[in-house]
């Protein structure tokens, strides 16, 4: 059982998702805007915000960027925008999944169960060090040469993830399943373009990569440029 939180101003959507929500064995509260919701989580914390984009008030985008100023609980956007660049631009803002309506109870479900499982998971004990580059999981933060890089939070995602698996050629299908928590239908642009930002941060290019070194028709592997690991 979980506390889940609803964003949504539609009031047949908001009654259908509190339906299967308690079907499933879960306890929902709903809020019908965007500035209302805020506060109903920052007075009552829940395990996991269900966020619609399209709120009366304020852009639910808006919504999650205030939101990620005070909370860590997880997001799932439940939207009817479905392109690549509203997908984006939710994940980065600081969602951990995303699903399009129209959708399916059960497939809802298990996004909760995704979510929960891995925003629950322990993490990995102190930072990672990989030639002058340190991710500190614990605290969210990165340093390449003892000097602080600002990453969004995806971006902290994607190279955290890499880290864990350094040396390691890990495929774009694998990085939307495990830090897009998209395994169906998501888009490698996604991905791609999260690369190209992380990239520029860290002083380099695809066509003169330090760290992050694309295999052709693989996928992407992060490296010690100073041969160390």
């Amino acid at each position: 059982m979980a506390i889940i939180s609803i964003i949504e101003d539609d009031a047949a959507i908001r009654s259908a998702l509190h339906r299967a929500l308690a079907d499933r064995g879960h306890v929902a509260t709903s809020s019908p805007t965007g500035l209302a919701g805020l506060q109903a989580i920052v007075d009552n914390p829940p395990d996991l915000v269900l966020l619609d984009l399209g709120l009366p008030d304020i852009d639910g985008t808006t919504v999650l960027t205030m939101l990620r100023a005070v909370s860590d609980v997880p997001v799932i956007v439940v939207t009817a925008r479905g392109d690549d660049r509203a997908t984006i631009q939710a994940l980065d803002a600081g969602a951990d999944d995303y699903v399009v309506k129209p959708f399916g109870a059960d497939q809802l479900e298990a996004r909760i169960r995704a979510v929960l499982r891995r925003t629950s998971a322990p993490r990995s004990e102190g930072p990672l060090a990989v030639g002058e580059l340190t991710i500190n999981a614990a605290s969210r933060t990165v340093t390449l040469r003892e000097r602080p890089i600002d990453l969004s939070r995806k971006e902290f995602d994607l190279l955290h993830f890499l880290a864990l698996r350094v040396g390691e050629v890990v495929t774009k299908r694998e990085l939307l399943a495990d830090v897009w928590r998209e395994s169906y239908g998501g888009s490698e642009r996604t991905v791609d373009v999260h690369l190209s930002w992380l990239r520029r941060k860290l002083g380099e290019t695809a066509a003169e990569p330090v760290y992050l070194h694309s295999v052709r028709g693989v996928g992407i592997r992060l490296v010690d440029p100073t041969g160390t690991r």
